[in-house]
């Protein structure tokens, strides 16, 4: 009987050679990697006992966690009863840095599969005696290796720290909940490359995947537990961290690991080199007018992900909106959480939870306004600027158009979700607040999005191999707005961010003179990164 594709020697052939290529490669990128998740939980994990030492703080905690809106932004809490540092620590972190494995495996999975038979890398290997498999095996052993890794370090430093309530079996599980996580995302992220013909759309269909998942759980952990289950996301966080530390969820995200990543071998095995499962539709005989002009060309370029990114951002508010049917009654229940909260007059507490959850979406906004400006760098590093800057166009005015789109990006996702979140809540809210000061508010978070593009042009201009500071930034400032108000940060930590100048809307009004100098600051940001990219050498 003849042994299967996937099971002969020769389809693997040559798999540790390039598993080693692929580790040379990524020798820097990985163990930052590793290493930025690794201290993140740890020091935050660190800082915890001093943060709420006594039973009256944890339990003014688990009261604030209880809130429907922080549930369906972090998950639902565990041990809430007797709310110790190991299950607070757990229901604040898990999830973020959960995700954080996650975008870890979905960009180097990308990078070694797609982007590299993109860039023929991919051709050139293959045309040495290796096996068909070799590449995606050889990505696939590297990222077990690295999730490994990082379940590792975590687990094991988590216990070292010795903090009651933080045992041995729980810390093990917490690095195993993102060594599964990670995985898991590595496996869908490399079937998407076999399915799609570029690395963009790979790339945009395992964000988008990421995405929907967190809206799926966030959904589903404030109203039917199934949705919970069907995501990755809400599934991991089954495992109870802390609480009672079930491995029954990562069992079942390892063994949808190796189904999806199974899948993805057989899926390569079936397509040419260079070909997706799903061709790519035919571009037009002759370019429309669209595509005469620079902006044109970007706005085509990056289509796919903005309309990918604007389905999400309205799904985003419409999950976040329906949160108010329960939140006034939590309100009624909740002495507790009415004397946490200021009195603000004119302005009740759902108003106040308004604009809390207007700064997360905000925060989300920013991505696709980034991803926006930062795809000129991409298109350099790939040598198709060439193309562009043979004929009559100037680097500057390439720069220009993609920032242009950027800062129209970010006012289009800001009102989406402002629109998500008002419809939502409107349809299961008995008094509905109106749409016209969400909107405000919405809108006044605009010019701090337009400070981060002002930075990534920067960046662009001045530093372009360094383009992915950028991402760092935004990481910091969503952990000092999100875990600053948990750990009680000092106050200067959130200034160091656009997002710390803006007051709190809707419910106070952002001055004038602060929108005006944070417009000014953008521009300059814009004019000296266009200013140094028209001067600076081409460079990959």
């Amino acid at each position: 009987m003849p042994r299967p594709v996937l099971l002969k020697t020769q389809s693997w052939a040559g798999t540790f050679a390039l598993a080693r290529l692929v580790w040379r490669r990524d020798r820097a990128r990985i163990p930052v990697w590793i290493a930025g998740i690794a201290l993140t939980t740890i020091l935050v994990a660190l800082a915890y006992p001093g943060l709420f030492p006594t039973e009256l703080e944890r339990m003014i905690m688990s009261e604030t966690m209880s809130n429907p809106a922080l549930i369906a932004m972090a998950g639902p809490g565990y041990g809430l009863a007797d709310y110790t540092i190991g299950p607070m620590f757990a229901h604040h972190m898990l999830l973020f840095t959960a995700i954080a494995a996650a975008i870890m495996n979905i960009t180097e999975a990308v990078r070694h599969t797609r982007r590299d038979e993109e860039g023929g890398r991919i051709e050139i290997i293959r045309s040495l005696p290796v096996g068909k498999l070799a590449n995606a095996g050889a990505v696939f052993l590297v990222l077990s290796l690295t999730n490994l890794a990082v379940g590792l370090v975590v687990g094991l430093g988590l216990a070292a720290l010795r903090i009651e309530s933080m045992g041995f079996a729980g810390s093990v599980l917490y690095g195993a909940v993102l060594a599964a996580t990670g995985l898991f995302f590595a496996a869908v992220t490399v079937l998407f490359a076999q399915v799609t013909e570029t690395s963009r759309a790979a790339l945009g269909l395992s964000f988008g995947f990421l995405g929907i998942a967190y809206l799926l759980r966030a959904v589903g952990d404030i109203s039917k537990e199934a949705l919970s289950l069907v995501s990755p996301l809400g599934l991991v966080l089954r495992c109870q961290v802390y609480v009672n530390d079930y491995w029954w969820p990562i069992l079942l995200m390892l063994g949808a690991s190796v189904f999806i990543g199974a899948l993805a071998f057989v899926l390569n095995l079936m397509r040419d080199l260079g070909a997706g499962l799903i061709a790519a539709k035919p571009g037009p005989a002759r370019a429309g007018r669209l595509l005469r002009s620079t902006w044109g060309l970007a706005v085509r370029l990056q289509k796919p992900m903005l309309a990918g990114w604007a389905v999400a951002m309205l799904f985003l508010g419409l999950a976040y909106g329906s949160v108010f049917a329960d939140l006034d009654k939590f309100f009624e229940s909740s002495e507790m959480i009415r004397g946490m909260l200021p009195a603000i007059p004119g302005f009740s507490l759902t108003d106040q939870f308004t604009a809390l959850l207007l700064l997360i979406m905000t925060m989300f906004a920013a991505v696709p306004a980034l991803l926006m400006t930062l795809k000129l760098r991409g298109e350099e590093k790939a040598s198709r600027l060439e193309h562009l800057l043979a004929r009559a166009v100037s680097k500057g005015e390439l720069l220009r158009g993609y920032v242009i789109i950027s800062l129209l990006v970010a006012v289009l996702m800001q009102v989406l979700a402002a629109l998500g979140l008002w419809m939502a809540a409107s349809s299961v809210m008995e008094s509905p607040f109106a749409f016209w000061p969400l909107f405000k508010g919405a809108v006044s978070y605009v010019p701090a999005i337009w400070i981060y593009v002002g930075i990534a042009a920067l960046l662009i201009g001045f530093l372009p191999r360094y383009t992915g500071l950028i991402w760092a930034y935004l990481g910091y400032t969503f952990t000092v707005l999100y875990l600053g108000r948990l750990i009680k940060a000092p106050e200067w930590l959130v200034k160091l961010t656009p997002f710390g100048h803006i007051p709190n809307v809707p419910l106070e009004t952002m001055p004038a003179g602060q929108v005006l100098v944070m417009l000014a600051l953008a521009l300059v940001f814009i004019w000296m990164g266009d200013d140094q990219f028209g001067r600076r050498d081409y460079e990959r």
